[in-house]
C-alpha cells in the first residue's frame, strides 16, 4: 500500500508570480516493495526506515533515516524499499 498525505500550497513570489508546491508524508509500505516512477523536482528526507532508489545512469542512493535526496523532474527511479519507509517531502 502506500500512504501519502500531501497537501498543495500556492505562493505568491516577488512581481506577483505565483507557484504551487507539494509538501507531505509519503509511506510506501510493507516489506521488499519495488516502484518505478517518473519524479517531478523534490528534495525529501528519509525519516524511518531502509531501502535505496536507483536511477536511471546507475547512480543507487541508500535510503535510511536522515538521508537527504533531491530529485529532478524527468528522473526515472526504481525505488527498493527493504523496510517500510517514511520521508518528508517538498515537491513542485
Amino acid at each position: 500500500y502506500f500512504d501519502w498525505n500531501g497537501v498543495a500550497v500556492r505562493v505568491a513570489c516577488a512581481g506577483g508570480a505565483v507557484e504551487t508546491f507539494e509538501n507531505g508524508l509519503w509511506r510506501p509500505g510493507g516489506p521488499s516493495r519495488t516502484v518505478r516512477d517518473e519524479e517531478c523536482d523534490e528534495v525529501f528526507v528519509v525519516l524511518a526506515g531502509r531501502g535505496s532508489v536507483e536511477f536511471q545512469d546507475g547512480e543507487v542512493v541508500p535510503l535510511t533515516p536522515g538521508a537527504v535526496v533531491r530529485l529532478h523532474r524527468g528522473d526515472r527511479t526504481i525505488w527498493h524499499i527493504a523496510e517500510t519507509l517514511r520521508k518528508v517531502y517538498i515537491a513542485g
